[in-house]
């Protein structure tokens, strides 16, 4: 396993250095200074927003029985997944020509949509849990007392 690390290591060590080589040669200055300003914006809006809203959320789960959270996780993981796509189509639509027809959908109503569905199938697959665990009879193992 020790060998296998090096050698990922070693190959992201490279792919790194190809990169920042094509930054360097292939981005005119400018460029480079408004990429820098882009990843700095991105840290700083992961770090001061994203993460405090996911750890808040965390902690406002722990008061979700445990057999339900990891439906209820997964249900805001799929929704902020959809939202962080619908997003910049909600905040573009409507400001292209009719020529250009994917920007005249209704993307609000769209992620309502989707969003209703995804916690409709998060709550049918905790119900099927639920109607499981209630179907379960417990089998005393061998030499074990009931």
């Amino acid at each position: 396993m020790r060998t296998s690390r090096i050698a990922l290591a070693a190959a992201g060590g490279l792919l790194l250095i190809f990169g920042v080589f094509r930054l360097v040669t292939e981005l005119d200055t400018g460029d480079l200074v408004v990429l820098g300003l882009w990843l700095a914006a991105a840290v700083a809006l992961h770090d001061g927003l994203i993460a405090p809203i996911v750890v808040g959320t965390g902690v406002l789960l722990t008061g979700v029985p445990a057999r339900a959270r990891r439906y209820v996780q997964g249900a805001l993981i799929v929704g902020a997944l959809i939202t962080v796509i619908a997003m910049p189509l909600i905040g573009r639509q409507d400001s292209q020509p009719a020529s250009k027809a994917i920007l005249l959908r209704d993307y609000a109503t769209n992620l309502s949509l989707l969003l209703g569905m995804t916690a409709a199938v998060a709550l049918a697959l905790y119900a099927v849990r639920v109607l499981r665990s209630h179907g379960q009879v417990r089998v005393p193992l061998e030499g074990e007392a009931e």
